[in-house]
């Protein structure tokens, strides 16, 4: 954990602990216990008054972020604890960043007569079936309650009009999923050995760096999409050649 006093902030960043606890979207009893854990360093003191910067900001958004990834409050410590002692703000919102999620949209919980009004269209069972073995839509505990991504509905309502039959869609479901991970496995590898270690030899700022990581997102979306069109494109060719 870095030494509160080295990232002191100034009269203009200082926060109390209510003003933190506002900015964050958490309440002060959650913030003083992640301080008690060590998740935070503690306040900088003045007096009888504690204050809190940047650091402690980036690093609570840091939680936050984790949290909503699934993290238990111990594997957030472990991660927490192997960042750098000198981690800046900045270093911290790069975390941040990397761990971001890369839809543009995040899940939404909706039931089944607004989930129609998303796809514009009525939906049978079946229709909603297939949404789910394409991982369009998810099922909640709730009968017709269901957590859907707007940026893949209209993806999952073009397979439907397609007439796709169902073990079609579990079929190319699969193949997606287990294919995308290995893809992402290996990326996430070729990233961290070594794009990150060459933005940071050039001496870039992190703030420059968390904007390329950014940018690295939909470039990687788009080299994919360009990938699989050429392999298509190749099979095809492949096809037309066994036949004559």
């Amino acid at each position: 954990m870095s030494d509160p006093r080295a990232g002191m902030p100034t009269s203009s960043e200082r926060m109390t602990v209510e003003q933190l606890a506002e900015r964050v979207g958490m309440t002060v009893r959650t913030i003083r216990f992640y301080a008690g854990r060590g998740l935070i360093p503690p306040p900088v003191r003045e007096g009888r008054n504690g204050f809190y910067g940047p650091d402690h900001l980036a690093r609570l958004e840091l939680v936050r972020e984790l949290q909503a990834h699934g993290f238990t409050l111990s594997a957030i410590e472990g991660y927490l604890e192997r960042l750098p002692a000198t981690a800046s703000p900045a270093d911290v919102a790069l975390q941040r960043t990397m761990l971001a999620p890369w839809l543009s949209d995040l899940p939404e919980t909706v039931a089944r007569d607004v989930l129609e009004i998303r796809a514009g269209r009525s939906l049978s069972d079946d229709d909603v079936e297939l949404l789910v073995a394409l991982r369009v839509v998810e099922p909640t505990p709730d009968e017709d309650v269901f957590r859907v991504s707007p940026a893949h509905l209209s993806v999952g309502v073009a397979m439907i009009d397609l007439g796709l039959p169902l073990d079609a869609a579990v079929e190319a479901e699969r193949l997606f999923e287990s294919h995308a991970r290995a893809i992402a496995r290996e990326l996430t590898d070729i990233f961290r050995q070594k794009v990150l270690p060459h933005y940071r030899a050039s001496g870039e700022s992190a703030e420059a760096i968390t904007a390329m990581v950014e940018r690295f997102k939909p470039l990687t979306v788009q080299a994919l999409v360009t990938a699989y069109e050429s392999a298509v494109n190749e099979t095809k060719r492949e096809t037309v050649r066994r036949r004559t």
